[in-house]
């Protein structure tokens, strides 16, 4: 880990026991990211001290250094209020398919699975521009709403309980934890928020990238700092990551992530409204409705009518692929490899999936490998043949001998990385 990029290696140092400090605090959730974020959590970030002199609100001048352990030692754990989520991958549109194989990959299918299971109901956040409406009171109590436009979907964690419901088809998942959201092993999923990606962002530190102060904003009616985020590295699709963060509480308020290529962001998460007043606690009550379907996690069938519980018996365990085939064996044996090639923001992830012959063949009758290769580009290299995926951010290759390389660089640093690991 490289040092900071400044003289004064005292602030250097505070900065990093802050994070060390801030790390303890922060509880580990599991929760949905977009599958592109993948390739930000994997940068390294170093930083640069900057002064912010600019912008409207006039705020106390700080360097990038203190605004980033503002935000390690900020423990808001109470708050309500909208944010605003806008996800711009640049994906083809494939009719609704990809939520198909969304519940296909959780072995569940469209006709046992429930509408109202966040694992399958929270991918529609990876595309388009949705609101939320958020509360939290602790570690044991949160509740996230996705307001639709005759609709809404919410998801409560009340203590062990955690609850789904979707008012559009009146189904109810039901499923428990141990009463903690710091629990490593809880399956149960959250939109990431503003922090989260933050966090991710600023994992760690080396000299491949720029940190600044670009001045101040208002963000939900607060007053904001940005911390601006740039990769000193040519060969990343991440044009800037921009942070803004609450100036009283240290709590990241706005979080957007730019493509290198220009144009709309990737991904744009903030707040609309915030209040850091505790909610009051009925917000977090949960009775199924009348007539509701139940589903108990782990039972693919459902509950019963009327908003009782099924059965006791698990049909099989949550989230755990069902009769799985060869070819998701051997990607899952494939994940067990995962290499991390190159450094910061030029990072590729690969993995060998163990399926030669290139894209997998559908099963029943299906032609799998020329529906994906419809998507993709036939490219050539020293590692072979293979076809390249892309997306606004990420770029993918899947080379006939069944390796995969995966991350947020252009095609020509992806096939580089390759050619150079063959």
């Amino acid at each position: 880990m490289a040092p900071y990029e400044s003289d004064d290696t005292t602030t250097a140092r505070q900065a990093g026991e802050a994070d060390e400090r801030g790390a303890g605090r922060r509880r580990a959730a599991r929760y949905v990211v977009p599958v592109t974020v993948i390739g930000v959590a994997a940068v390294t970030i170093g930083l640069v001290p900057a002064i912010a002199d600019s912008g409207d609100p006039d705020l106390p001048k700080i360097t990038a250094a203190q605004l980033i352990e503002k935000i390690a030692q900020s423990d808001v754990e109470q708050l309500s209020g909208t944010v605003k989520i806008t996800t711009d991958l640049g994906l083809p549109d494939l009719g609704g398919l990809e939520n198909s194989l969304a519940s296909g990959a959780m072995g569940r299918g469209d006709a046992d699975g429930s509408s109202a299971d966040p694992t399958a109901k929270l991918t529609e956040l990876a595309s388009g521009t949705h609101t939320l409406r958020i509360a939290a009171d602790g570690p044991e109590r949160q509740k996230v709403s996705l307001l639709g436009s005759a609709s809404e979907y919410s998801l409560i964690h009340n203590g062990e309980d955690v609850w789904g419901y979707d008012s559009e088809s009146n189904e109810v998942f039901h499923g428990t934890t141990d009463g903690s959201a710091g629990d490593e092993g809880q399956e149960h999923q959250r939109p990431a928020m503003p922090k989260d990606f933050a966090e991710e962002a600023l994992k760690s530190v080396d000299d491949t990238t720029s940190v600044t102060v670009d001045g101040t904003a208002q963000v939900a009616g607060r007053d904001a700092y940005k911390l601006v985020v740039k990769p000193r590295q040519s060969g990343s699709t991440v044009g800037a990551i921009s942070i803004a963060v609450d100036h009283r509480t240290g709590t990241p308020l706005k979080f957007t992530l730019t493509p290198a290529s220009g144009g709309a962001a990737v991904v744009d998460v903030g707040f609309t409204k915030v209040s850091f007043d505790r909610p009051a606690a009925s917000t977090f009550d949960f009775t199924p409705p009348k007539g509701a379907k139940v589903t108990e996690e782990g039972e693919p069938d459902g509950g019963e009518q009327g908003g009782e519980q099924g059965g006791d018996e698990r049909g099989r365990e949550y989230g755990k692929p069902q009769g799985a085939s060869k070819s998701e064996e051997d990607l899952a044996k494939g994940l067990d490899g995962l290499e991390v090639l190159g450094e910061g923001w030029n990072s590729v992830a690969t993995f060998d999936t163990g399926a030669e012959g290139g894209l997998p063949t559908g099963s029943g009758g299906g032609d799998l490998d020329g529906f994906l290769g419809s998507f993709g580009d036939q490219v050539k290299g020293g590692f072979g043949t293979g076809t390249m995926f892309s997306t606004r951010l990420v770029n993918a290759l899947l080379t006939e001998d069944g390796k995969v390389y995966v991350g947020a660089v252009t095609k020509d640093t992806l096939v580089k990385a390759a050619n150079e690991a063959k």
